[in-house]
């Protein structure tokens, strides 16, 4: 049974066109969680979205344009959630390290669904160059973030013989797996206790600025 969009339609013109847009990729996001990426077809997202096949094709060419305007709003959703931690984090160090991994749980980012979509695409990334750019684009501009944080605290701190670089790629590792846990075992998974194990390998990397359950020291 179709899944029928129930937010309203806007009225004007341009808006309906992007509102329309996003119905459908949320409709892909949906389909791709759901039955994987080469079995979602363009007649899955249409019925999803409670749209027609041809509002699909109004307003995507082919369905490798619908796949790679959907990866570019995961990233560019993923950049912002991130970003605005950071931003609403403050000037201290250890806050805004915090506010980084913190938002890497957040509900918009940290659910099953997008965490599928992602894993799926990056299964096609080796042969899709497109594919392969935008995420490695999206992991790229988070990993210098964290690094250059990484790099200032442990500056900032004394943290004598430690490597910023070791530090940013092992809290990429840990967060890649607790979103793995997410998707394998979506019942078992628990968001706040996933973060909180985050928070805990900062304390033991940063005693001196981050307590277990992820406070700022100081």
């Amino acid at each position: 049974m179709a899944m029928v969009r129930t937010r309203e339609v806007p009225k004007s013109r341009a808006a309906t066109r992007e509102f329309r847009k996003q119905q459908l990729i949320d409709s892909t996001i949906d389909s791709i969680a759901k039955r994987g990426f080469s079995e979602t077809t363009l007649a899955d997202v249409a019925d999803g979205a409670g749209l027609s096949r041809g509002i699909v094709n109004f307003h995507f060419q082919s369905k490798e344009q619908l796949l790679v305007e959907t990866l570019q709003m995961l990233a560019d959703e993923y950049r912002e959630v991130w970003q605005k931690a950071l931003a609403k984090a403050g000037e201290g160090t250890v806050k805004r390290l915090l506010a980084m991994v913190a938002a890497d749980f957040e509900p918009a980012v940290c659910n099953r669904k997008k965490i599928a979509v992602w894993y799926a695409f990056w299964g096609e990334a080796k042969s899709r160059p497109t594919y392969m750019k935008l995420c490695a684009d999206r992991d790229t501009v988070y990993a210098d973030s964290m690094l250059a944080v990484c790099r200032q605290l442990i500056q900032e701190g004394g943290y004598e013989g430690l490597d910023a670089a070791m530090v940013a790629q092992g809290m990429a590792a840990l967060t890649d797996g607790l979103w793995l846990d997410c998707l394998v075992d979506p019942k078992g998974f628990d968001r706040d206790r996933a973060r909180a194990t985050a928070f805990l390998f900062l304390s033991a990397i940063f005693p001196r600025h981050v307590t277990p359950d992820g406070k700022a020291k100081g």
